[in-house]
């Protein structure tokens, strides 16, 4: 309210407003619905524990530093990889060619981890880490970091090997679809008429 013809006040920025006053259940179901707005690579995270493999499709990873190669994969803490990512040294990024869509299916579907192998061409490098060998890049890592944040842990690893596909067409991931990238013919205005007029 205004009194003696004063301006209003200005709305407090988001950082002033208490606890109190968000509605923490919209706030999150606003934030699921704007994640979806992120077109996403789709990657298999891929760890070798003793004689057994594991891995799950991820969409949570992003690359971190050139100086050293450094990425990092943000993993739920309730899930099964989480365990063999905080026990093992070394891991795999996957990231997936959209000729990899079938298997990405597999590896986000509850089958156990035998299964999950059963589907593509699964190798291991010298040191033993699984890797899928007809993936867009296979990125090794040796975990430097692991960060708890949260429902997840954020895992940095530092790049020592990478294979690289020569075609180059990455399996994306957004608002709630499978999805690849495809050129834009950009136009580039010059506030004057068009070349066809």
């Amino acid at each position: 309210m205004t009194t003696g013809g004063a301006s209003p006040l200005p709305s407090p920025p988001a950082s002033d407003v208490g606890p109190a006053e968000v509605n923490e259940a919209a706030v999150r179901a606003a934030f699921r619905d704007a994640m979806r707005c992120f077109a996403t690579t789709v990657n298999i995270i891929s760890v070798q524990s003793g004689a057994e493999r594991h891995g799950t499709t991820a969409t949570a990873v992003t690359s971190v530093s050139l100086d050293p190669p450094s990425l990092l994969v943000c993993i739920n803490q309730n899930s099964r990889l989480h365990g063999f990512l905080r026990n093992e040294p070394r891991f795999c990024v996957n990231v997936l060619h959209v000729g990899n869509l079938g298997i990405s299916r597999v590896f986000s579907s509850a089958v156990s981890s035998a299964e999950r192998f059963a589907h593509g061409d699964w190798r291991s490098d010298r040191q033993g880490i699984p890797y899928l060998a007809d993936a867009q890049a296979n990125l090794f890592c040796a975990k430097d970091l692991a960060v708890p944040y949260g429902s997840h842990t954020i895992f940095i690893g530092r790049v020592f090997d990478a294979r690289i596909r020569d075609d180059i067409c990455p399996l994306l991931y957004g608002n709630g679809a499978y999805t690849e990238c495809t050129g834009l013919d950009l136009v580039v205005s010059t506030g004057g008429a068009s070349p066809e007029s």
